[in-house]
């Protein structure tokens, strides 16, 4: 792990809900009277969160394990029997050329069905694309190999930028559709029993809305602690909604390097080549963990540091780490507060941790993708005279608005802010009886700053 230079940290932006919370309203006009068609006027929310039908499953046809693996992963996940993908790849190799690669991601596409958002590879090797830079072969598979993706120039500068990955803190739903690329992840279990266990956590964890606790590490390796300043502000930030725990163990501080004997764990982030105590921790089903190190994604040894696989060997759920030098970037590596707020407001264990990581491609995505403990059921209905709109998906911040149409006129009924950990419980006036239409507006999934229409009636 090589020093960097320095990098300014993304702000932390700490935003309250408009008008009172995040079931604030702001009327503008247009309130209800008499009846008509404006008067019984509905919409359905958007949801959020890949479902079973929207994943792939690739196995390496003729390998015992991957078939197993994905056989047990079609049954447990109730994903339909034709989104599994059978391939050849050779499963004894650690790294596979990029040409070779090529070829394989080719045969990949042809096979897959219609619509099909996200992949998941259910073997432990290959897990990198070797060209003239080394990328995680979960990101050549969305991104194809690229070498803006991993090292454009590595003769001379290892610390060079990356090309950035346009689903980071996005906020879309459907990330073929919106922005042309399939997020992947590697089961990368080794055994068929642990395979097993890795999706049984994934499937426990759905829509139980955990109370766990959230654990970020400042630790004495400063090379490695680069995240700090995003952590250290969490957990007031998420004050009420998740117990999050900032621990400072850097320079003159009295913290732990590591965590021991804690239960509950449900985000686990910190700075270390390798992290002991492992062992004595209790993950909660779901939980996300991982090191900011420079080899945690070189499988199968993270040579010489810790391998990313040992967060699941653990219990976590999902982790993530880099396959070659990635130098201590923090836009390569995943950004906790975008993590935790992605996965609290409804994403799947793959949505969140692609959605937080800013330049992927010398990244590894590790676990069980459809892991959604925190999963949105959005509502929307006329109750006692009034809209009542209900959902946890708003992201903060963020300015979204209920509209109605009157002959080719847009008017506003309400307007409401997401705030961190708030869920939505609004309420609007019904439109006018002479309204023909009304629609949902919010932040566009390709581009967070603009405004698009998220739903609208028929």
């Amino acid at each position: 792990m090589r020093r960097s230079f320095p990098l300014l940290p993304l702000s932390l932006l700490l935003l309250s809900a408009c008008g009172g919370g995040g079931g604030g309203t702001s009327p503008d006009g247009g309130g209800s009277g008499g009846t008509g068609a404006g008067q019984t006027l509905t919409l359905t929310l958007p949801t959020t969160g890949l479902a079973p039908a929207d994943l792939a499953v690739v196995v390496a046809e003729g390998d015992a394990l991957s078939e197993a693996v994905g056989a047990a992963y079609l049954a447990a996940r109730g994903v339909p029997a034709a989104n599994l993908v059978r391939v050849r790849v050779n499963t004894a190799s650690h790294a596979l050329p990029a040409t070779d690669f090529a070829l394989l991601k080719a045969d990949i596409e042809a096979k897959l069905p219609a619509g099909i958002q996200a992949t998941l590879l259910t073997w432990a090797a290959p897990s990198r694309v070797v060209g003239s830079c080394s990328m995680g072969i979960t990101s050549a598979m969305a991104f194809g190999f690229d070498a803006r993706y991993c090292n454009p120039s590595p003769a001379t500068d290892l610390c060079a930028d990356t090309a950035t990955s346009p689903l980071y803190d996005s906020e879309s739903r459907r990330p073929l559709t919106d922005l042309k690329l399939r997020p992947s992840m590697l089961l990368g279990a080794s055994t068929l029993g642990a395979a097993k266990a890795l999706i049984e956590r994934g499937v426990a964890a759905d829509a139980t809305r955990p109370a766990g606790e959230g654990w970020l590490v400042r630790t004495t390796d400063s090379d490695r602690s680069v995240r700090w300043n995003d952590f250290s502000g969490l957990p007031a930030a998420w004050g009420g909604a998740l117990t999050l725990n900032y621990v400072d163990n850097g320079a003159g501080q009295a913290g732990a390097n590591a965590l021991t004997g804690k239960s509950g764990v449900l985000f686990y982030l910190t700075g270390l080549a390798s992290v002991t105590g492992l062992s004595t921790l209790q993950f909660r089903a779901g939980a996300l963990a991982d090191t900011l190190t420079s080899a945690g994604g070189l499988l199968p040894s993270g040579n010489g540091q810790m391998p990313i696989t040992a967060w699941l060997d653990a219990g976590a759920t999902a982790s993530y780490g880099t396959v070659e030098e990635p130098c201590n970037v923090p836009q390569k590596f995943s950004r906790a507060s975008v993590l935790i707020d992605q996965y609290w407001r409804g994403a799947t264990a793959i949505e969140a941790y692609w959605k937080a990581v800013q330049w992927p491609g010398q990244g590894l995505f590790v676990g069980e993708p459809l892991a959604q403990p925190f999963r949105d059921a959005p509502s929307f209905a006329i109750v006692a005279g009034e809209y009542q709109i209900k959902t946890r998906s708003l992201r903060p911040g963020s300015r979204y608005s209920l509209q109605y149409l009157q002959g080719s006129t847009w008017t506003t009924l309400a307007t409401f802010t997401g705030a961190p950990g708030q869920p939505l419980e609004g309420r609007s006036p019904l439109p006018p009886a002479a309204a023909t239409r009304i629609r949902w507006q919010g932040p566009c999934p390709d581009n967070a700053a603009n405004t698009c229409t998220l739903a609208q009636s028929s």
